[in-house]
This record gives C-alpha cells, sequence and structure tokens, in this order.
C-alpha cells in the first residue's frame, strides 16, 4: 500500500469526523490551563468557535495565537476569514499578507525525499481530527498512519512514531509505515533503530526511491558512506527523468557534480523561480572548473540570496555566515563556504566542511555532501 494511497483512502473518512467530531473534540478536550500558553490547542479552540458563529471569542484567541507563535500561518489566514465576514477587508489583507509572506519563507523539503517530509507546516487542525476519529476507530490502521505523517511533517517524531508503532500492531509488515518509522526514528538520532526498520521496509518494497533514500541517511549517519552511496545510487537509477530535482538532490548527496548539472539544469527548466536550484548549479559549475555566470541580482536580505552573493564575490564568507539565522542556514552557508576555499585554502575548506558534519542533521543535503568532501581531502 503507498503513502498516496493512505492519504486517498482516508480522504472521506477524515471529511466525515471534521464535521462530526473536530467542534467536540476541541471544547471538551482541551483543558482551560492550556489555553493561555498553548498556541496549538487555542488555535484549535478558536476553530471551533468560529464555526459555532462565535466570531469575537474565536477572533481573540486567534490574536493570542498569533503572540505565542508568530509563524503559524494557520492563525492570521483563519483571522483575516472571521475579518472578512465581519466586513472588515481592508484588515483581512493584512492578515493574509502576512499569511503570503510567512509562507514565501518556509522552503518545502527536499524532492528526493518522501513525500511526508517534503511539506513543511503546522498541521494542528488535522492532527485534531485524526485523534477525533480516532476516539471512534482505535484499531483502524489508517488515522493512525494519517496523524503520525502529520506528526513527522511537523518534526514531532516521538508523537509520530507512537503512531506508526500502533499501526504496525494492528497491521505488521506494512513496508510503507516501516519506512515512516524509521523516518522518525532517524529524526530523533535513533540510526540503528531506524537502519532495522528502513532493511524490513525494503523487503517489502525492494525498488522504493524514497525508502532507499531514507536507509542511506540513517547509514551515513552511521559513518557507513559506501553502503549510503549504493543506497542513493540507486535510488538515482530508480527516479524517473521527469524528477529532475529530486535527481539532482541525490546527485548532490553523492558529491557528484557532473551527474547533477544536467539535472540542475532540467530543474531550472521547471522552476526557474527556485533560487536554490540556481546555487546548486553554480556549486556544481564551481566544483567542476567550469566557468561560473555571474549571478543575476539577488537581494542579500533574503535566504539563500546572501550565499549567491558569496558566490559573485558581494559578501565575505563571514558576513554570509553572520546572516544564517538558523542552524540549518549555518550548515548550507558554512558548506558553500567550504566549496569556495577548496583551491585556495584546502585547509579552511576542510574545517567549513567539518563544522558541516558536526552540526548538521544527516538529513541534509549539505551534510552527505561535506562528508564526500572531506573524504577527498583525506579526512
Amino acid at each position: 500500500m503507498s503513502e498516496a494511497s493512505l492519504f486517498v483512502r482516508f480522504s472521506s473518512v477524515l471529511l466525515d469526523a471534521w464535521k462530526k467530531g473536530l467542534d467536540r473534540f476541541a471544547i471538551h478536550s482541551i483543558e482551560q490551563k492550556s489555553e493561555e500558553s498553548n498556541p496549538e490547542f487555542l488555535y484549535v479552540r478558536a476553530r471551533a468557535l468560529a464555526r459555532a458563529g462565535d466570531f469575537e471569542t474565536a477572533s481573540r484567541l486567534f490574536s493570542r495565537v498569533g503572540e505565542l507563535a508568530p509563524t503559524m500561518a494557520e492563525a492570521f489566514e483563519a483571522q483575516g476569514e472571521i475579518l472578512d465576514m465581519k466586513g472588515q477587508p481592508e484588515l483581512a489583507m493584512a492578515q493574509y499578507g502576512a499569511v503570503r509572506k510567512l509562507r514565501a519563507a518556509v522552503r518545502d523539503g527536499a524532492p528526493d525525499r518522501t513525500f511526508v517530509l517534503r511539506q513543511r507546516r503546522r498541521f494542528t487542525a488535522e492532527i485534531a481530527a485524526y485523534t477525533s476519529v480516532l476516539h471512534s476507530i482505535r484499531r483502524h490502521v489508517l488515522p493512525h498512519v494519517a496523524r503520525g505523517n502529520a506528526y513527522l511533517a511537523e518534526g514531532r517524531p516521538t508523537e509520530a512514531l507512537k503512531d506508526y508503532e500502533d499501526a504496525l500492531r494492528w497491521k505488521p509488515n506494512v513496508p510503507d509505515v516501516q519506512a515512516l518509522k524509521g523516518e522518525a526514528l532517524s529524526m530523533m538520532g535513533r540510526y540503528e533503530k531506524a537502519l532495522e526498520a528502513f532493511d524490513a521496509a525494503i523487503v517489502g518494497r525492494p525498488t522504493s526511491p524514497e525508502i532507499l533514500g531514507g536507509r542511506a541517511i540513517a547509514r551515513i549517519a552511521l559513518g557507513r558512506i559506501e553502503d549510503a552511496d549504493a543506497d542513493w545510487r540507486r535510488q538515482f537509477e530508480l527516479l524517473p527523468a521527469e524528477r529532475a530535482a529530486a535527481r539532482a538532490c541525490v546527485a548532490l548527496r553523492l558529491a557528484d557534480y557532473e551527474k547533477a548539472l544536467p539535472e540542475l539544469d532540467r530543474a531550472l527548466e521547471k522552476e526557474p523561480q527556485d533560487p536554490y536550484w540556481t546555487l546548486y548549479r553554480l556549486t556544481a559549475l564551481r566544483r567542476l572548473g567550469r566557468p561560473v555566470p555571474v549571478a543575476e541580482t539577488c537581494s542579500i536580505e533574503t535566504w539563500p540570496g546572501a550565499l549567491m552573493a558569496l558566490h559573485a564575490g558581494k559578501l565575505s564568507p563571514q558576513d554570509a555566515l553572520a546572516r544564517a539565522d538558523t542552524p540549518e542556514r549555518r550548515a548550507e552557508a558554512a558548506f558553500q563556504a567550504g566549496v569556495l576555499a577548496l583551491d585556495a585554502d584546502p585547509a579552511g575548506a576542510r574545517r567549513r566542511f567539518a563544522e558541516v558534519v558536526e552540526k548538521a542533521p544527516p538529513s541534509m543535503i549539505e551534510y552527505a555532501a561535506a562528508r564526500h568532501e572531506l573524504a577527498r581531502l583525506g579526512q
């Protein structure tokens, strides 16, 4: 059973549960003491109150959510809907503008990863709906998997793992669920156990590109680079030609820039506005010793514009690193600084790549690429 089919088969069940059970769950299951401190509980309660027609209280709660979780786009969107219904379109447009800005700042997960991990947003309402379903059909596999997927996409692997293990208890040896269990364990840093889950999944679905890619990440996290490379090479072969962006990501993990470059060219044809394909293309050209075109004007105030400015010589590595405001961006900046330092300062490049391996999660493209670069430098 594929991940897509799990979602499709469950969609009608979810719709019914949403209509019948979510409001009851939100109103009766959330403790009062949670209201002032937990934005997710507040959001679910506010949605329930809005559907019940209590727009004033719902609006107040959505405002509180915005204060507690300023990146929770769903709360601003819901607030905008209420303002629209109240005949205040200008205020509503301001809320929608905030939503667009927040969502534009969020990049989806790498396209070579499992469907669940390509999504990056909050799934508060969905989790509440799945929980409502589980109150009635506890031993049904699909709601456990669906809620686990929502948790995993939110970066909550502990909760996801429990749901996947419950699903496997009711229906053992489902390869897709075994693989998702492996992803949750990997996210928790439990790579040996993750590898066991991926191995079990591969038995049932030996030609799944995403399962192979997940296992490769667990393997490289354990230092088993040759085994990881075998999985990635097989994943690359199995990915269809039309999935150029996914193929590019796999080749970049291998630090195989000769293989990555044509895939990046095709990815850019499909998504010319995606700055990462431009950035990675610059990386591949530089590593292959080919002419590097002058990058198009890109604001250094937006990410990864600072890294393109680094390639163009408009920012120093120190300045680019200073603009990296998350651990993931710090890893991206350190990797690019390492690439630029390779010819003139191999020791400096080695330090940059070592920083990526030390601090970045193994699921990042830069982590795997940095490990391969270090291997080439004899470390």
